[in-house]
């Protein structure tokens, strides 16, 4: 009994003997070197990094075509775009004298949260319509950036109106440029050409009432309509404001407003100064001025009607400076002038 007790197994030694092993197996084993280290941790790194790239890549993927998509969503619901490119075209017509564009033409180009136009502008200077320039507009959503213009013209209106660059005046304001000048000019023109020319009356006149005043062989191209401001020339706190009139000839081109459709040309003026006044911080950024005051000058043009206190007119420089005998004109100021056109 006691020989089979001496060699029952001591649970002491076998764990002593298990730790020896292991211990054995700790001093065998050969850890990484520094470097062996620092180049594990760089590998875990860079597939970190392009775990996080691949990710990014996959999120963008996914962003930019749902973004897009409610971009041209937003300018396409409701007409938005059409909209814009409707008040940016018509606040040309009643703020630029004698200029028109082709609406069919306008480029649009809709981008992130973004839209761009560009279009061509005209001038019709005795019998033809002759293309004076182009506007590049960048919309974000709504609103627009100040257009950037390329006009080619001999005598561009100022881009900054004041009082000094006025080029049709009220008859109670006086006159800012020579009285002479634009006589002159037209003395020394060769006959054989057809000039643009601006005219300040002496008093406001009605529409008609000028066009009936005028002499033959000449059109009448643009009405400055009195709006209660065009004596002070600014707005109540001291911005210039732009001159607004309106187109004094049907367009027979489909894509005026101005075209023969029933109403007048007096109508549709009202119609569009109403769509402004909704829409004043995009025409303001595409008029000259950056002020328009459109509600206090719409108000006041309902109360007392159009009267105007200038015009552009058109026409062979000979006939023209027959412009010189009408007691009704104070001012004039020669625009642009062009080879014979008119027949």
């Amino acid at each position: 009994m006691s020989d089979e007790r001496n060699h029952v197994p001591n649970e002491k030694d076998d764990y002593q003997n298990y730790l020896k092993e292991s211990m054995n197996g700790i001093n065998d084993f050969h850890p990484y070197t520094e470097e062996g280290q620092k180049k594990i941790v760089n590998l875990g790194k860079n597939m970190a990094r392009k775990t996080n790239i691949m990710v990014s890549l996959a999120i963008l993927l996914l962003i930019v075509p749902i973004m897009t998509l409610a971009t041209y969503m937003y300018y396409g619901i409701g007409g938005r775009a059409d909209h814009l490119i409707d008040v940016v075209t018509k606040t040309i017509y009643v703020t630029e004298p004698n200029m028109s564009l082709e609406k069919l033409k306008v480029e649009d180009d809709i981008g992130l949260f973004s839209m761009n136009i560009k279009f061509d502008v005209l001038k019709k200077i005795g019998k033809e319509d002759y293309k004076i320039g182009n506007y590049d507009i960048d919309f974000l959503l709504d609103q627009p950036s100040f257009p950037k213009k390329n006009l080619l013209l001999d005598r561009p209106l100022a881009e900054n109106p004041s009082k000094e660059t006025e080029v049709m005046v009220h008859p109670k304001v006086s006159i800012p440029f020579s009285t002479t000048d634009g006589w002159d000019i037209l003395k020394k023109l060769p006959d054989g050409t057809v000039s643009e020319v601006y005219i300040s009356l002496n008093h406001l006149m009605k529409p008609d009432d000028l066009k009936e005043s005028m002499p033959k062989n000449m059109e009448l191209r643009w009405f400055a309509v009195d709006t209660g401001m065009e004596v002070t020339q600014e707005d109540k706190e001291g911005v210039p404001i732009t001159p607004l009139g309106y187109p004094a000839q049907y367009d027979h081109t489909t894509w005026s407003p101005f075209k023969t459709n029933g109403e007048s040309n007096e109508e549709v003026f009202l119609d569009i100064l109403s769509l402004l006044e909704k829409n004043e911080s995009v025409a303001e950024k595409v008029a000259r001025a950056k002020s328009l005051s459109m509600s206090s000058r719409l108000a006041y043009i309902k109360e007392h009607g159009i009267k105007v206190y200038g015009a552009v007119i058109t026409g062979p420089t000979e006939e023209i400076r027959k412009l010189q005998d009408m007691k009704e004109i104070r001012a004039l100021k020669v625009g642009e002038v062009k080879l014979w056109n008119w027949e």
